[in-house]
């Protein structure tokens, strides 16, 4: 048995950003520990955590603030990403790769919420 949730693809890109996310943010400082190491693993956590619970399905309405609370989380990682980057705790491969699929996710959340407005 499986939830609805893990069905989503946009649930399971979420889950492959908070996985990558966590190994890049294990090669920080050790002093960011609890900062940015922190803040970064706890806003791409978030996207997916969000993506789940917004599926539970008791609204649309709500699902789609779900939704939203997903972007922000989106778009805070992205944040957290420049911010790595320029204190040289990203290469530009690793940064690009991160920022891309940050970029899928937003288009991806976008056109989720507007297929569920239009149930």
């Amino acid at each position: 048995m499986s939830f609805k949730f893990e069905k989503l693809l946009i649930w399971q890109k979420s889950f492959k950003l908070g996985e990558e996310v966590n190994n890049v943010a294990n090669t920080f400082p050790t002093f960011e520990i609890y900062n940015l190491t922190s803040q970064i693993r706890r806003a791409a956590d978030s996207v997916g955590l969000n993506i789940a619970e917004g599926s539970t399905g008791n609204s649309d309405k709500e699902q789609i603030r779900f939704l939203s609370y997903a972007n922000r989380s989106v778009i805070e990682v992205v944040a957290c990403l420049l911010k790595a980057k320029s204190r040289n705790y990203l290469t530009d491969d690793m940064y690009q790769e991160l920022y891309s699929l940050c970029i899928e996710l937003c288009k991806m959340i976008a056109g989720f919420q507007k297929a569920v407005q239009k149930k």
